[in-house]
């Protein structure tokens, strides 16, 4: 490490578009901005940490993402999210439940502990419902369920995964127009909306979606830092969508939001407002 101490240090585990915009915009507004791989990181808990300014988390892995986050605020070190936006915002069941706490409109769900009651609850609810793990990203093993013959199989062969995909988290599959929002909030601000088009009806960028400049109601960015504060984040990506039937609606919020796509789109230095927020909230 050198003499000077970083004012940012940017916590990765694959150098993506985003990172490289952070250290970018970092060179151009004159901060001393500190690239660390996770992967090379070990840190004894039981010393007193180098300095790292404050730590923008941004590791791709939910694992490694929570547990360096964990011992580097357990450090005393200030973190961009949070522990506990990490495990709230990392899990859709844990989100799902806080937001209805803080009074945001969420597509409705079930969970179910075994493939037996999961069954049950389609049978009486009926379909189509989509499945989705409760941690994972990019949409991934998340499958529309159309009818029994369908549930029974998925169901089936997620009981042989590992335990968390076990748990079945069940949502209404929303009638909406073919498109969902991705809005990143800075703080309490949305910085720029993107529309995510789609034929297919999932919208995941990863998955070949398109974007297109969303503009923000007041309706829009109430509920976002709204959903923002059930989780506890400070920088983070809220996914919205249009319900027919219960207008806007958020699905989930992002912890380590990509948001490459709503720069390119939107024209907005998302780069430089992340880094301007995180220096003004380690003074």
């Amino acid at each position: 490490m050198g003499t000077v101490s970083p004012d940012v240090t940017i916590l990765y585990d694959t150098i993506r578009w985003e990172e490289k915009a952070l250290l970018e915009a970092g060179k151009k507004k004159n901060i001393n901005i500190q690239m660390i791989d996770c992967k090379k990181l070990a840190l004894d808990l039981e010393k007193k940490p180098e300095d790292y300014g404050v730590v923008i988390q941004r590791c791709v892995s939910y694992y490694r993402n929570l547990h360096s986050t964990a011992a580097l605020e357990g450090l005393g070190v200030k973190v961009i999210n949070c522990l506990n936006t990490g495990v709230f915002a990392g899990n859709k069941l844990f989100t799902h439940m806080l937001l209805k706490k803080f009074g945001v409109p969420t597509p409705d769900a079930t969970v179910a502990f075994s493939k037996e009651a999961a069954l049950e609850a389609l049978q009486t609810q009926g379909f189509p419902k989509v499945i989705k793990p409760t941690v994972g990203s990019w949409g991934r093993l998340i499958s529309k369920l159309n009818d029994a013959d369908s549930a029974d199989g998925i169901l089936e062969s997620r009981e042989n995964m590992y335990p968390i995909y076990q748990i079945h988290y069940l949502e209404e599959f929303v009638q909406r127009p073919p498109r969902d929002i991705r809005a990143i909030m800075v703080g309490d601000k949305i910085v720029a909306a993107i529309y995510r088009i789609s034929k297919h009806w999932k919208t995941n960028m990863a998955l070949g979606g398109t974007a297109e400049p969303c503009k923000v109601t007041q309706e829009m960015e109430e509920m976002c830092i709204k959903a923002k504060h059930a989780v506890q984040g400070d920088i983070v990506g809220v996914d919205l969508m249009e319900s027919d039937e219960k207008g806007l609606v958020v699905h989930e919020v992002n912890n380590t939001t990509e948001y490459k796509n709503t720069v390119r789109v939107c024209e907005v230095d998302i780069p430089s407002a992340m880094l301007d927020y995180a220096l003004k909230i380690d003074k």
